[in-house]
């Protein structure tokens, strides 16, 4: 059998072994470690197994992994998510489906300190989630509106995902991590369009409250989440203003959040134990799939899959919007099934040397995979983001609702996904001003 037909047999059994449900890293590891062996014998499959791991888990940009996670932490723990929906709800209040326009700002908000879209979406609904039903919202649209939001963390920075892809493509993660925000932002604002064009055209969603807020509320609560936007901006400006690389200014998001946890004493032993352990179980989870992704590359590169699929690319003169099309599919399909991190790690592989024959912006496709996989957390029947919020409700909302409200924000995301293919700026405006 040929290397090429071995390679091929092995991504097969990959897909059988994750349909079977099998921990990715453990399919990737176990098909990668086979297929190896297969093709240059067990010695260099056991070789490859030695050395790969290591040499990838221990480059120096994805430190900003376990530092990005430990910020978020200690956030959550220290309790910044009740003042940062507070200060939302007091503001936005006043508009139709204020609350939920206010869930979503917060969702943003949180994004932006803690790198990751489940901890965003557990941690806003806990909160915002008795709010608004207390409010008499829509089932629905009060779940959905929680999970869709929470998607938003993986592209604000901090995001986890795309330090782990700016590592894994050898692109420049400060680059990536700002090339984010625009986006993020823009995420946020077609949700919130969204939002309020649905309650105006149907108010049972979302029935007025008519609650006045005094203008001494209103600020007071601003100055309970003064952390956000420092926190925010030492991450950002440190890394836009060419003070810190992006794993430097993961480490300095750290120090400040434990900084600021420590000035409004919110940082128990506790909180620091339950930071520190979430952080460190956190990364090994997304180590642990980085290796078996990283044994899956040496495997299609001894295989020849890459250099085939190049040559049947540039044979088919395909045009790169199609090919980015195609590429949407097949994204939005297998995020139907596998969790973001995994999706990524298996796919990268093979259409990252794709991508580069077509010579494409690696930074704005770095955009467009990460809103693929925010989907992913959207759609049925995995949808991890849809389950976090239905572990969140209770038996209050059944899981059918979750997925019907969410629908209307996978429109949402349609609309996105569109203007950032047909406008790559709205990804690069950013990073270009850094590069001038």
């Amino acid at each position: 059998m040929t290397p090429l037909a071995i390679g091929f047999l092995s991504l097969g059994g990959l897909l059988v072994l994750l349909a079977l449900r099998v921990h990715v890293g453990i399919a990737l590891g176990a098909v990668s470690l086979l297929g190896m062996a297969a093709i240059r014998g067990p010695n260099a499959a056991i070789a490859a197994v030695a050395d790969l791991p290591y040499q990838f888990v221990a480059h120096w940009t994805l430190s900003a992994v376990p530092l990005f996670l430990l910020m978020g932490a200690i956030v959550f723990h220290t309790g910044l998510t009740a003042s940062l929906y507070s200060a939302a709800r007091n503001w936005l209040n006043f508009l139709p489906g204020g609350l939920a326009i206010a869930t979503n700002a917060a969702g943003a908000g949180f994004a932006a300190v803690s790198g990751s879209s489940l901890a965003t979406a557990a941690a806003i609904g806990r909160i915002a989630i008795p709010e608004m039903l207390k409010a008499k919202y829509d089932p629905g649209l009060t779940a959905a509106v929680v999970a869709a939001s929470g998607t938003i963390g993986s592209l604000i920075p901090p995001s986890i995902l795309l330090v782990i892809y700016g590592t894994f493509t050898e692109q420049p993660i400060g680059m990536l991590l700002i090339a984010g925000i625009l986006p993020g932002l823009l995420t946020a604002a077609v949700y919130t369009v969204l939002i309020l064009v649905r309650c105006i055209a149907d108010p049972k969603l979302a029935p007025r409250t008519h609650e006045h807020i005094a203008w001494s509320t209103k600020w007071a609560s601003l100055r309970e989440v003064w952390p956000v936007p420092v926190l925010f901006l030492a991450v950002v400006v440190s890394i836009y203003a060419g003070i810190a690389t992006a794993t430097e200014a993961a480490a300095v998001g750290a120090f400040v959040a434990l900084l600021i946890a420590i000035f409004q004493r919110r940082l128990s032993r506790v909180a620091l134990y339950r930071s520190v352990m979430e952080a460190v179980s956190s990364t090994g989870s997304i180590f642990f799939v980085a290796m078996g992704a990283i044994l899956l590359t040496r495997l299609l590169a001894l295989s020849g899959i890459p250099y085939w699929m190049v040559e049947q690319l540039n044979a088919s003169e395909i045009e790169p919007l199609v090919f980015i099309l195609g590429v949407s599919v097949i994204y939005l399909i297998l995020g139907m099934f596998l969790d973001p991190i995994g999706l990524m790690l298996v796919t990268l592989p093979v259409l990252y040397p794709l991508f580069k024959a077509m010579n494409m912006d690696l930074i704005w496709v770095g955009i467009l995979v990460i809103k693929y996989l925010e989907i992913g957390l959207l759609t049925p029947p995995v949808g991890l983001n849809v389950y976090v919020v239905k572990g969140v409700a209770g038996d209050r909302i059944s899981i059918g609702a979750i997925f019907k409200g969410v629908t209307w924000f996978l429109l949402a995301e349609v609309v996105v996904l569109t203007l950032l293919i047909s406008f790559p700026a709205i990804s690069l405006w950013l990073p270009s001003m850094i590069m001038n």
